[in-house]
């Protein structure tokens, strides 16, 4: 390392909802280190029931040490006018389990008559997550119609939508009867974040491209033709996302700060090194430049999506001119590196090559992966001894922009977030032009944060924070995320979760970025699709697989 005094990114900064939703995969990402920590388990195709149509059910298994996770799915036929990518649907193209062990003939039986119906259904301790997903028809179809006449399909095609299907929810913890934490949290193997969610959706990846081969061949034994394997890594699994997923950064404070802590502490370190090495460096650009092809495979109809996007392209330009300058003489070179890259671009193309800044670097992101996990039930105790002096401290020190915001003003106080009656899903609805706010949900932490800060200008600084509640248990929720981010500088958005200018897909891409996903395409600013697993190894390629395979799209 160095000399050099590199410090963490100031919270006020990087915090910023604009920031964080500018935010791409990188090696920390779920799903690649998945990929990392078992591409040495073994994979097998247990069953493969299905009929000439495609339905029926498959189950499919990672194994190693005598531990045992199964998928099993369960694909149906569905009416043209029955297929909805919105969580109200009830009826999808196929619904998905991942199963404890191996699967009794007793446990498919059960898990065929409740899986299917998903949350009118129930499946129980045996089971650890819960999926459905819809086929993306025109990519489906058109894969099977010319398979099954020989053909390869059109890569052109497949590349605009770069999935067969798209799942709608995947769902863990104790939902529906599934597996609560405490029972599995503990197994070393999926220590590491949404383990078992990421397990689920590579595997259903596979039956995709079994099913669309079965179809295929059912349809003409003699003449159809198996999927390329190259047209088949180049496609992923697609996701639509809404808002449910925007509260899940706000009711997770210490596990977001050990996302956020874990990328910025890769990124300090690899500022520190002194010496930067050739081959490290050829590693950093070529990831850089297959980086580029994929940018030119991101479509979307969305202005605000493309403004970003033809941000990204033109700092890429400018980084170029710029790393064409760059040499391993430089001394600390990654820190000269970001030092320009902070001034001369804007937060898409920055955050973007902090990303890349950690591709060379195994050696410094490895032992970070197994450390974005939080125990939150241990920082629940609010410290009732401390005093009011204290607290005022804090507040003024962790939340410095958030304490000036003016909550008079009607611009301040535009939304408010609520449960759908309909689905129980988190919404958001303006203020001053819809009715509702009555049934306001707490996640308009800015908001209550000035409240309490208003609250502990006018208390008694010697008196005990457990004194202060006793008469102001409105904001006691605060208090506790008050003392949480003073251990964990990264546990808040410094933002305003209900003003007029808040951009809701900034809050899913920030969780998606560390899922791993691509292809941000925003169907409005409160849902959006995603690519996950495009250009991931196939099942028989896992063991020789490398970790940029992200970067393998082919355009």
């Amino acid at each position: 390392m160095s000399e050099l005094n590199i410090k963490f990114r100031d919270p006020e900064e990087v915090m910023k909802l604009s920031r964080l939703g500018s935010f791409h995969q990188s090696k920390l990402s779920f799903l690649r280190s998945f990929i990392r920590e078992f591409k040495d388990w073994d994979y097998k195709r247990n069953l493969f029931d299905l009929d000439k149509n495609g339905y029926g059910t498959a189950v499919y298994s990672f194994s190693k040490n005598k531990r045992n996770y199964s998928l099993v799915c369960f694909a149906q036929h569905i009416d043209e006018n029955e297929r909805s990518d919105r969580v109200i649907a009830t009826k999808w193209d196929a619904a998905f389990v991942l199963h404890d062990g191996l699967p009794t003939k007793d446990d498919i039986d059960r898990l065929k008559d409740n899986v299917p119906k998903q949350e009118v259904g129930r499946v129980s301790y045996k089971e650890l997550t819960l999926s459905r997903a819809n086929r993306s028809v025109r990519a489906f179809d058109h894969v099977v119609n010319s398979l099954s006449q020989g053909k390869q399909p059109d890569k052109s095609l497949l590349n605009k939508v770069g999935y067969l299907y798209r799942t709608t929810a995947v769902y863990g913890s104790g939902k529906f009867g599934l597996a609560d934490r405490f029972r599995i949290k503990d197994r070393k193997e999926i220590y590491g974040p949404f383990r078992l969610e990421m397990m689920l959706v590579y595997l259903v990846r596979q039956f995709t491209f079994d099913q669309v081969n079965h179809i295929a061949k059912s349809k003409d034994p003699e003449k159809a033709a198996q999927l390329d394997i190259k047209i088949a890594r180049n496609l992923g699994i697609g996701n639509s996302t809404g808002l449910g997923m925007a509260p899940f950064i706000v009711n997770h404070p210490t596990l977001l700060h050990q996302w956020i802590y874990c990328r910025e502490k890769a990124l300090k370190d690899i500022r520190s090194i002194k010496e930067v090495n050739n081959n490290d460096l050829n590693i950093f650009k070529d990831c850089l430049y297959k980086s580029k092809v994929s940018i030119n495979s991101w479509l979307t109809d969305s202005n605000y999506q493309n403004g970003k996007i033809n941000s990204l392209k033109s700092d890429l330009i400018k980084f170029d001119k710029y790393l064409k300058k760059c040499s391993i003489k430089i001394k600390h070179l990654w820190n000269e590196i970001y030092n320009w890259s902070e001034k001369n671009l804007q937060e898409e193309g920055l955050e973007y090559i902090v990303s890349m800044m950690m591709e060379p670097y195994d050696d410094i992101i490895d032992p970070l992966v197994n450390k974005m996990s939080s125990e939150e039930d241990e920082y629940f105790t609010i410290p009732t001894h401390k005093k009011v002096s204290d607290l005022k401290k804090i507040l003024e020190n962790n939340y410095k922009s958030i304490i000036k915001i003016n909550f008079e003003e009607k611009n301040s106080t535009a939304n408010f977030w609520f449960i759908s009656k309909n689905k129980e899903e988190p919404r958001i609805a303006n203020r001053y032009e819809e009715a509702g706010a009555e049934l306001e949900q707490p996640l308009a932490i800015a908001r209550d944060i000035k409240k309490l800060y208003e609250k502990i200008l006018i208390a008694k600084q010697s008196k005990t924070i457990g004194e202060f509640l006793l008469v102001n248990d409105d904001v006691r929720h605060v208090v506790r995320r008050a003392f949480i981010i003073d251990r964990f500088q990264y546990s808040e958005i410094q933002d305003n979760t209900i003003g007029a200018s808040l951009v809701p897909i900034d809050m899913l891409r920030l969780k998606l970025s560390f899922f791993g996903a691509v292809k941000f395409d925003p169907r409005s600013d409160k849902w959006l699709r995603i690519n996950m697993y495009q250009g991931a190894p196939l099942s028989h390629e896992l063991k020789k697989s490398n970790d940029t395979w992200v970067y393998n799209v082919i355009n």
